[in-house]
């Protein structure tokens, strides 16, 4: 049997689709094997949102190689969407594959080693549907992805993803509880709504409708434990969302919403839609409503035109709301985007100097977060998975809290259980089942 190895960078949409993937090579007979074994054919599934992640992606293409020099390679996913010629040439390609394609990859690959090289790259900006996917498992994660929207119509001056994933597309209602109720018959507990513009779910359908409008129906059936909502734009978090959140039975206490800077100069520049005083009011609202929530964002540093007053702005910013947790990147030109060519681009010393700056505030603001529900009683997903450090049993709150589980044991895995903390390990509770009388 032909043994194929698989491995996804970026995003929980990439990692839908390359679920999608493996499912259906699974049902045409191929052997999926781990990545860093030797296989036949290797896929990776790429992303381009960074300078770095495009590095990541040719490295995995030539390990793979180095692996096994007579295998066949699929690059696939949005840096193969981006930029197929500077992945032709690497060592051991035989398919370069762009967004649109990549879930016909299962059916094409069967005769790779016979045509030569193929590239199928089509034009994202003419893609209007958004078709259902036949996912039922997720190898390794204790909850499912559901990517519900896909592509995006904001076209940030920094961001190349309009152009990778096309405009944004939703997936019908009906289609996504009919996915969900597979997610569930297969035993998951807790599903992520996912997309690369989420706020946007449901505007391209007719008739249109809204993410509001899909919580509440998922809500209204009862037929998942848990449902938690993947990146959303600050401006696209309404009053009834946060009602819906603050009053709900299934969705989780948890919101990531990007930033990117908190200099209202810079944001004008990113060409975001909103100014560091309305990113607070929503922020306030949000926590007035949902005084436990933990909310996370993104924030990118050393945006062209970056001087230390404008990232001074931003780390005031961000030490001065509450957030639970914060996710760094430095800035990464992308040709082909209004950003690439703003004057003022900033030294990558610098970059890295802000960004470990802004990484040590995160982990303090986790921290800090996570403190606050010491001694308190939290709903907990145990996850398949022992931490590597400690050896424990792992799982996560209701409100994104990462959780070390004492005296846990392989019965608890995919339950979800109450967990009184009783301390801390770095950026992790320590906590134990509650025992009910």
């Amino acid at each position: 049997m032909t043994r194929v190895a698989l491995t996804t960078l970026g995003c929980k949409v990439n990692q839908y689709e390359s679920a999608e993937i493996i499912e259906d090579l699974k049902k045409r007979g191929f052997t999926i094997v781990p990545f860093d074994s030797e296989a036949d054919i290797y896929i990776v599934n790429t992303c381009t949102v960074t300078g770095k992640t495009d590095c990541q992606s040719r490295q995995l293409l030539r390990r793979a190689h180095r692996k096994n020099p007579s295998a066949a390679i699929v690059a696939t996913g949005c840096y193969a969407q981006i930029a197929p010629d500077k992945l032709t040439s690497l060592p051991g390609i035989k398919m370069v594959v762009g967004t649109e394609a990549k879930k016909e990859i299962p059916r094409m690959i069967s005769n790779i080693a016979k045509n030569g090289q193929k590239v199928i790259v089509s034009d994202m900006a003419f893609m209007e549907l958004l078709s259902p996917t036949p996912v039922d498992q997720f190898p390794g994660h204790t909850r499912a992805f559901l990517k519900v929207q896909d592509g995006c119509d904001s076209f940030c001056s920094y961001c190349i993803v309009p152009y990778a994933r096309g405009r944004s597309r939703s997936l019908p209602e009906d289609a996504v509880i009919s996915q969900i109720k597979k997610f569930v018959a297969s035993g998951y507990r807790e599903i992520v709504l996912t997309g690369i513009h989420l706020g946007l779910y449901g505007h391209d359908l007719v008739p249109k409708t809204g993410l509001i409008k899909l919580l509440r129906r998922i809500e209204n059936l009862g037929i998942i434990d848990r449902l938690r909502i993947s990146s959303i734009e600050p401006m696209e978090i309404t009053d009834e969302i946060i009602a819906h959140l603050r009053d709900s039975k299934v969705v989780c206490r948890h919101l990531h919403i990007p930033l990117q800077s908190g200099d209202d100069g810079i944001l004008t520049s990113m060409k975001r839609n909103y100014t560091s005083r309305q990113f607070r009011d929503v922020i306030e609202k949000i926590c007035a409503a949902i005084p436990e929530i933990a909310l996370g964002m993104d924030v990118m540093v050393g945006f062209p035109g970056e001087g230390e007053k404008e990232f001074t702005n931003t780390r005031d910013f961000i030490e001065s709301i509450p957030l639970a947790y914060l996710h760094v990147f430095p800035y990464s030109i992308r040709p082909g985007t209004v950003a690439a060519e703003i004057p003022g681009q900033v030294q990558e010393a610098i970059k890295k100097e802000r960004a470990r700056d802004l990484r040590t505030l995160g982990r303090e603001k986790r921290i800090a977060f996570n403190s606050r529900f010491i001694g308190k009683r939290l709903s907990v997903l145990i996850e398949n998975r022992k931490d590597r450090e400690t050896g424990l049993f792992k799982g996560f709150s209701d409100n994104y809290i990462p959780f070390l589980i004492k005296d846990g044991d392989q019965s608890l895995a995919n339950c979800i259980v109450d967990i009184v903390s009783y301390g801390a390990s770095k950026e992790k509770l320590l906590g134990k089942k509650v025992i009910h009388a």
